[in-house]
């Protein structure tokens, strides 16, 4: 390759069709590299490529920057936001969803107001001015930032957070329970008890023959906890999605006053959240929007950031979540036109 001394940038290398810009591989090496990390762990990578993990990173990062869609946020109408872990101790990256392509058209590192503020300017204020309806957690920090810079857009609230609310209180019930047990001199009880947990967070549906067997001797027992399940289940039932908006809403009021009346602390909190957070939840059931497609997404972004955990940085993090959820197409060496 012909080198140019230039006195004013320095040393500049001729740029060759089979290799992308300061990469040490070819094309079809570094195409195949990505494809891989999408599809087996880092053991196998090396093995195979005999590369570092590290190396894949950056691979992931050209690869990304060369092929990823231009136009992704384009006609964006409906959209969702959501934070995953990259890495242990806090790290995160804040993901946004294209509800319409099923596709993840943005992301970067953090999930504070500033991070999603980074989007749209990114999204220009003429594409935010077309969004509808943004659907998020209820955490406070994506609210300001849609309320701030798309004002016009719906926010709403997944039910499955909503859910997720309530079931975190029956857990903080449970907890409380096996405490109490625990201080009583016969610990046998709470030695039984301890194995209740995933009886009374998990589906009834999916309960295995030892777990319901657990939740009936708890259906006996009564009691609190046993209230705040039927709670939970009760919660859980109102959006099976068999129901309008308005039985929904009616529904919604009648648990909330209920869980308002049950003196079951967590309880009590949990249902002055969803009275706060009432209006976006009754939006998602209105608008359809159904964040169940994005949180299969993001179930799949959770396991790829599991193999991501090696990584050092959180652009070649994202830049994996990019080519196995994003917008991009990868193609082998052997699936390219000639020419």
């Amino acid at each position: 390759m012909r080198r140019l001394h230039c006195p004013t940038h320095g040393v500049r290398v001729e740029q060759v069709p089979f290799a992308r810009h300061r990469s040490g591989f070819t094309r079809d090496v570094e195409d195949l590299t990505a494809f891989l990390a999408t599809k087996t762990d880092r053991t196998a990578i090396g093995r195979l490529l005999r590369q570092d993990w590290d190396t894949v990173g950056r691979i992931c990062q050209r690869v990304v920057a060369d092929g990823l869609d231009p136009t992704r946020l384009e006609g964006l109408v409906s959209i969702g936001v959501d934070e995953v872990s990259w890495k242990r101790h806090h790290n995160y990256l804040t993901l946004v969803t294209d509800h319409t392509g099923k596709k993840i058209v943005w992301g970067d590192e953090g999930k504070d107001t500033a991070t999603l503020d980074r989007f749209f300017t990114e999204l220009g204020a003429q594409q935010a001015d077309q969004l509808q309806a943004v659907s998020m957690d209820m955490g406070a920090a994506f609210n300001k930032s849609v309320r701030t810079q798309a004002p016009q857009a719906v926010i709403c609230i997944d039910p499955f957070h909503a859910v997720k609310l309530v079931t975190d209180a029956l857990d903080v019930l449970r907890r409380q329970t096996w405490n109490e047990l625990r201080q009583l001199p016969d610990q046998a009880a709470a030695k039984k008890f301890k194995g209740a947990r995933w009886s009374l967070l998990k589906r009834p549906e999916d309960l295995t023959d030892e777990q319901s067997a657990t939740l009936r001797k708890l259906r006996r027992r009564g009691g609190e906890l046993w209230r705040g399940y039927s709670l939970k289940e009760a919660f859980r039932a109102i959006f099976v999605g068999d129901l309008d908006p308005d039985q929904t809403a009616e529904l919604l009021d009648r648990w909330c006053s209920k869980a308002s009346r049950s003196r079951l602390a967590p309880f009590v909190k949990v249902a002055n959240t969803i009275r706060k957070f009432r209006d976006g939840i009754l939006a998602a059931i209105r608008l359809k929007i159904n964040n169940g497609r994005a949180e299969g997404l993001n179930n799949h972004v959770r396991l790829i950031t599991r193999r991501a955990y090696g990584f050092h940085s959180p652009k070649a993090a994202l830049a994996l979540v990019m080519l196995s959820c994003g917008p991009i197409e990868l193609h082998l060496p052997h699936e390219r036109a000639p020419g």
